[in-house]
């Protein structure tokens, strides 16, 4: 995959709900991996020509996994390239999971405690956005992980605001696929993840799954996609049928 063949979805989710305007400052959440960095990329790349001016920076919650920081020099250095600032935003996340809690699902607690992180550190940097690296094959298992786990027809908005926080959270990737980026960020600075729990989560069932799944059905992942981005579609059932089902939506956090 090429740049250009990337930043064509970028752009088409960027236009089409106006994720950057004018003046805004965005910050890219980002993790090492192959999406976050990805994101950052093609921002940077974008902003070149973009009919929008915005700033850039990239921020990484570093979660101290091992008691160690994260090598992120490649990724410093390809902000440099891009122009854009870069952040490191140490805690001791992982310590205070694995360690300390000893969380069982750790996933819900340490997501929660990133996002804190990352939005202190958006904040304190004067970002009115944050940029996530959130992809087409996130938004199907998102919806997925919330109908198998919280019996709920939901995932996540191209754009939300966070009142509390003063933050609008912008997801630019929405269309592109997971492949796409694998393909494409062989060639960026991405980290292995260190985490313990990588792989052995309920959204790497729900892949597995929509694996499995695709082998009777291959293009079952662009029909929830486009399923799910096209709202005028929906023929859902109205009223509440909880008292026929009383165990719907009692399980425990798709997190």
């Amino acid at each position: 995959m090429t740049t250009q063949q990337m930043l064509s979805p970028l752009r088409k989710a960027i236009q089409k709900y106006a994720l950057i305007q004018d003046g805004d400052s965005v910050a890219v959440g980002v993790s090492g991996g192959k999406d976050s960095v990805t994101l950052l990329k093609l921002l940077g790349e974008y902003r070149r020509f973009s009919p929008e001016r915005f700033s850039l920076a990239g921020i990484c919650v570093d979660l101290g996994f091992n008691g160690r920081r994260a090598n992120l020099s490649g990724v410093e250095k390809m902000c440099e390239e891009l122009g854009a600032r870069f952040y490191v935003e140490e805690t001791d996340i992982a310590q205070v999971v694995f360690d300390v809690r000893k969380e069982k699902n750790p996933c819900a607690l340490c997501s929660r405690m990133r996002k804190g992180a990352l939005y202190t550190a958006a904040k304190r940097l004067g970002a009115n956005k944050i940029a996530l690296g959130h992809h087409a094959d996130d938004l199907t298992d998102t919806f997925l992980l919330s109908l198998f786990y919280e019996g709920r027809l939901s995932t996540f908005s191209p754009k939300s605001y966070l009142s509390r926080t003063d933050l609008t959270l912008i997801r630019p990737m929405l269309f592109i696929k997971e492949a796409d980026i694998k393909a494409y960020a062989k060639d960026l600075p991405v980290n292995k993840s260190a985490c313990p729990a990588d792989n052995a989560t309920k959204r790497t069932f729900v892949k597995n799954t929509l694996k499995t799944l695709s082998e009777q059905v291959p293009d079952i992942r662009e029909m929830i996609f486009t399923a799910l981005i096209h709202p005028e579609r929906y023929n859902l059932l109205d009223g509440d049928y909880t008292e026929h089902f009383p165990s719907c939506g009692k399980n425990e956090s798709a997190e």
